[in-house]
């Protein structure tokens, strides 16, 4: 199997093609961000890409695109530190068909590439978005619009209490701790 690995970090990237080529895997190149990446593909053919998601140029979701858009039919995985949601959906609609953890033992990831060329693994599937009541997204629109928790009660003529249980069924739904991380994941979830 012909690999093209993207990463921006060169002693992870060194010790990832080592590890692959061990395993019997040719790295036919190798690029510290994502539009060199888009370049070399398209002039290599590689069997396979494995891309970080967060790279200089082109990030590692707009690479995987930019791959699927340009007729890359070849496998993209997606090996990261980054587990939320968001991103995992993200990353499903960019095309990706693996998003797997960069702290895997190198054999582990030569045994699933393996696995996922033969199909005898899943493939990444678009998760389910969460599902938020009529009036859940009112206060999340509201939300976006940096109100406090006293004026989307006002304004949806509700109490300050009410409206702090939508926001916790809110933050619960969408894996956040915070207004912050609701409003991050809602946006790239395209709830918002």
């Amino acid at each position: 199997m012909r690999l093209i690995i993207a990463d921006d970090h060169p002693l992870f990237r060194m010790g990832l093609r080592a590890a692959l080529e061990l395993q019997g895997y040719e790295v036919v190149a190798e690029t510290g961000d994502g539009l060199t990446a888009v370049q070399r593909v398209q002039e290599l053919e590689p069997d396979a890409v494995l891309l970080d998601i967060r790279m200089p140029e082109l990030d590692g979701l707009s690479t995987a695109r930019r791959l699927r858009e340009g007729g890359y039919g070849g496998l993209i995985v997606m090996l990261t530190t980054f587990g939320e949601p968001a991103l995992l959906y993200q990353a499903a609609q960019a095309g990706v068909d693996a998003y797997w953890s960069k702290e895997m033992p190198p054999e582990e990831l030569g045994q699933r590439l393996s696995r996922l060329a033969q199909g005898l693994e899943p493939k990444l599937q678009i998760p389910d978005l969460p599902t938020l009541s009529p009036r859940e997204k009112e206060v999340l629109t509201q939300l976006a619009k940096g109100q406090s928790t006293k004026e989307i009660a006002r304004g949806l003529k509700l109490s300050p209490e009410t409206v702090k249980d939508h926001l916790e069924r809110l933050y619960a739904k969408l894996d956040a701790r915070n207004r912050v991380e609701a409003l991050e994941r809602a946006r790239g979830l395209g709830l918002l």
